[in-house]
């Protein structure tokens, strides 16, 4: 049974992902690589091995995801999950919300992000990737994604420079959007934090006599398409 009415804490977004198990173009398993343009994302390994490869502006690096181990990385972060047999991990995502919105671009090719139609078409996926669409679709934009990325990985910083400023162009026409839901989402939990602060400076004690407690039993959604991963996915809010 879901009872919730709040949203979680800080206005985050919770999934379970089991990344992609087959071969991409350069001859490893696992995801899609994409870069966030507002969000900073969290890894809980739960289950299996693998790596998260990322690019920045400080260079490539490898970093080992093994059960237990907490990894996170902030926006402009190029990533790439690869699976090394089962990995599953718990994601965390700041800005519930922001990363469904858009806020996600894949590293496809300079002339297809260059492309709003032609970007859109590559990314789709059918039914949106809901639970059952032929992951096949998932895998040949996966594929595409990752000869993007061996050439940022081979073009070094000017590159990646130029990756950015290509995402940041793509989703300019969303940015009003997503200052709308960072305000009713994160930036509102912030602010309801400040609100707190200010009560118990004046001696308000109301919202800990209104303290509520909220479930969630299971995933509302099981295997839907993700950029890395069959994903199970929680309440985005309330």
């Amino acid at each position: 049974m879901t009872d919730r009415s709040a949203p979680l804490p800080g206005g985050i977004g919770v999934s379970r992902l089991r990344v992609y198990d087959t071969l991409a173009p350069d001859g490893l398993v696992g995801g899609t690589p994409h870069v966030h343009l507002c969000c900073t994302e969290g890894y809980v390994v739960t289950a299996g091995e693998g790596t998260v490869q990322t690019l920045t502006a400080a260079g490539f690096r490898e970093t080992p995801l093994r059960p237990g181990a907490v990894v996170w990385f902030e926006p402009g972060t190029v990533h790439r999950l690869v699976n090394g047999g089962g990995l599953t991990i718990v994601v965390l995502m700041q800005n519930s919300g922001l990363p469904e919105a858009g806020d996600a671009v894949l590293t496809f090719p300079p002339d297809v992000l260059a492309d709003p139609a032609a970007y859109a078409a590559a990314a789709a996926l059918p039914d949106g990737g809901a639970p059952g669409a032929d992951v096949r679709a998932a895998y040949r934009r996966r594929d595409l994604a990752v000869t993007g990325f061996q050439a940022l990985r081979s073009g070094g910083p000017a590159a990646l420079a130029a990756f950015h400023a290509a995402a940041v162009a793509l989703r300019e026409p969303l940015l009003a959007r997503w200052r709308q839901r960072w305000e009713s989402g994160a930036g509102r939990a912030a602010a309801a934090t400040g609100a707190h602060l200010d009560a118990l400076e004046r001696g308000d004690l109301r919202h800990l006599g209104e303290a509520g407690v909220y479930a969630v039993d299971e995933p509302v959604e099981r295997g839907r398409l993700g950029m890395c991963g069959l994903l199970d996915t929680y309440p985005a809010a309330s």
